[in-house]
């Protein structure tokens, strides 16, 4: 049942964020606004925004102009799985500050797919989702030091922040914001807050690079990019915060026993 739950839930929020970016983008009021084709503006009915389903129902186009739908029907996927893979690894157990740590990840999931999506279509880290995460990562770090009685995991959590977000502004300065940008320090303080540490933020950063340079080797061996070809970088970081979160704690043990056999 609560498999099921997570993916109906991640399906109807991954259908949310599609129109959460859409609507950010282009200044409209995404909390009162109604959901409309980008073309020709028709307002959507109920039938045209059930998730997954709607867009193979449609083949992909609008009813109304029949023009292709810019939204990718992968996103309202990714969120469900995202869900799914953090229920099955989640690394502490489903009560008391586990379950709230859970449910508050969840609520991250949303923000860091939105600014996924945006990063990837308009290389942009927008201030609009990024200062409510980090307001909510300030939040949530404060409430489980709190919990748990230990100021040092606040501490802790800052020094992560620092780190990520201090290397980020180090290298916005010395390229003139030409090798990174000032959404990347930003969410850096998300990122470092939420890896809660040095060595998990400079795990996080060691698996966004990687996954970074998979991604862009294929694209070069192909032709598809060259030295000066501009990337989004937000996506691969986020995706090494969740390699962090679900797995860090393991993958440093396991690291810490090569060094120490």
């Amino acid at each position: 049942m609560v498999v099921i739950a997570l993916a109906l839930l991640g399906l109807c929020l991954g259908s949310f964020v599609n129109a959460l970016v859409w609507r950010l983008h282009t200044n409209k009021d995404w909390v009162r606004g109604r959901s409309e084709c980008t073309h020709c503006h028709h307002t959507l009915s109920a039938a045209d925004l059930i998730p997954i389903i709607s867009w193979f129902v449609l083949g992909g186009k609008c009813r109304y102009c029949h023009k292709k739908i810019e939204d990718s029907p992968l996103v309202e996927l990714v969120l469900p799985l995202a869900y799914l893979l953090s229920y099955l690894f989640w690394p502490l157990p489903f009560e008391g500050l586990g379950l709230y740590t859970f449910l508050i990840w969840l609520v991250f999931l949303v923000g860091f797919l939105a600014l996924a999506v945006y990063d990837l279509r308009w290389f942009l880290l927008p201030d609009k989702i990024v200062f409510p995460l980090i307001a909510l990562a300030v939040v949530y770090v404060v409430s489980v030091a709190a919990y748990e009685g230990d100021w040092k995991l606040a501490l802790s959590a800052a020094s992560g922040a620092l780190v990520i977000s201090g290397l980020f502004y180090l290298i916005f300065q010395i390229s003139n914001g030409k090798w990174i940008g000032g959404g990347d320090v930003k969410l850096g303080v998300v990122l470092g807050l939420l890896a809660g540490g040095v060595v998990p933020s400079f795990l996080l950063l060691f698996v966004a690079s990687l996954a970074g340079l998979a991604a862009t080797v294929p694209m070069v061996v192909q032709g598809k990019a060259h030295r000066k070809t501009q990337l989004p970088f937000g996506p691969f970081l986020i995706a090494g915060l969740i390699v962090v979160v679900l797995f860090g704690a393991n993958i440093i043990d396991w690291y810490s026993g090569l060094l120490y056999a």
